[in-house]
């Protein structure tokens, strides 16, 4: 099956994840990503990662999924020039270095364009390529800091946490992926690229609902909650009788109906401290209570299947272990299995969305440093292997 991005070249300069992560959401669904990598050690990724068995990466295979890996000695004139060739072949570069770094190799967008002017050249960074910050290093970190979801996340009475994955450098990347199909789309109209510069804290700050009115307009700071959010109820984590967590959301109105019946409280639906959304939202703790003193008294299997019945939304916290034994992973094939040289094969979790006739595929794990030097440099560019060998001799391959 031709993948819906088949007919896309992408040149990945990037390196940890926001500007790879762009990359794999784009080789996903079938655009050729071609990642230029340094000679000596390759993207800092290959090496990150909580466990290393056989001292091999496991987060490696997913952000480099699909990809192809070249190297190349950006620094050197002769590498920057070798590179050039690549990107005239090109839809689209993503990178993610400090603003000016491309600009002082010799490939500042309007040089770029002078030889491909319908190329989309995708930045990702901490602050944007414009503003008085844009030259700052920044991390995912920082930039889920200053976006503001660093600051509502954890309880009231402690400093804010994070996240346990990298969410700001995701976030960033996501939002590179859609601005750079958006400039795709517009080149097919007009034949002209553009520059897509998608920042981390802007990226962030896209998330954050209404904040920024709550403040403005009704002098209103959102501060932490915890595990809820304010005003909405019930929305919350609940005991069970053998010692699980259930989450149940029935904040809505008919759906706080169809969860009063099923705790056989028919009358709690029509309490005027319950009835409405407001009301409940004023009420969350007195309600959580209620609600968790009944919980208690089930096993969380038969309350499930009881919620689930009446159409009340509500399910278990899922660990890794739980989503492969998970009857709808499994039918959704969410996860999927991929051959990898070192671990015989390796699940991940599968490309998203899911398209109707066109759905995106993992084809390989992330490749070998400069395991397609050979194709690219000799197939694509058209190096012989005289030429190929005198770059390596040179350590600019």
């Amino acid at each position: 099956m031709t993948l819906p991005l088949g007919d896309l070249r992408v040149v990945e300069f990037g390196q940890l994840l926001a500007g790879p992560f762009c990359g794999q959401l784009l080789g996903d669904f079938g655009a050729e990503v071609i990642k230029v990598e340094d000679p000596g050690r390759g993207d800092p990724m290959r090496e990150w990662g909580r466990e290393k068995p056989h001292g091999k990466s496991l987060w490696w295979p997913v952000v480099a999924r699909n990809k192809k890996s070249v190297t190349c000695d950006l620094r050197q004139p002769e590498g920057q020039a070798l590179i050039r060739k690549l990107i005239d072949t090109a839809d689209i570069v993503v990178e993610n270095f400090r603003p000016g770094t491309l600009e002082r190799w010799g490939m500042a967008p309007e040089v770029l364009w002078e030889t491909n002017p319908g190329l989309v050249i995708t930045r990702v960074t901490g602050y944007g390529q414009s503003g008085p910050y844009s030259s700052r290093a920044g991390f995912g970190s920082i930039g889920e800091a200053m976006g503001g979801i660093r600051y509502v996340m954890g309880d009231p009475d402690r400093a804010p946490v994070r996240a346990g994955i990298s969410l700001g450098d995701s976030l960033a990347a996501t939002y590179a992926c859609l601005g750079t199909l958006v400039a795709i789309h517009h080149r097919s109209r007009t034949g002209v690229g553009q520059v897509v510069d998608s920042a981390i804290y802007e990226a962030v700050l896209a998330m954050m609902e209404s904040l920024l009115p709550e403040w403005a307009v009704a002098g209103y700071q959102r501060e932490r909650t915890g595990a809820v959010l304010p005003n909405v109820s019930p929305s919350n984590v609940y005991p069970t009788a053998d010692g699980d967590l259930i989450l149940i959301a029935a904040n809505q109105d008919s759906v706080f109906g169809r969860l009063s019946t099923v705790m056989g409280r028919e009358e709690l639906a029509t309490d005027p401290r319950y009835a409405t959304h407001s009301a409940r939202g004023a009420a969350m703790e007195e309600l959580d209570t209620l609600i968790a003193k009944w919980t208690v008294t089930e096993r969380a299997d038969d309350l499930l299947e009881k919620l689930h019945e009446a159409g009340v939304p509500a399910g278990r916290i899922f660990r890794a272990k739980d989503m492969f034994n998970d009857p709808h992973f499994a039918a959704r094939e969410a996860i999927v299995k991929v051959p990898h040289p070192d671990f015989g094969e390796i699940p991940m979790q599968n490309a998203t969305p899911k398209l109707s006739h066109t759905p995106g595929k993992v084809r390989s794990v992330g490749p070998a440093l400069g395991e397609h030097n050979d194709e690219i440099y000799g197939g694509l560019i058209g190096l012989d292997e005289t030429e190929r060998a005198r770059l390596r001799q040179a350590k600019i391959i």
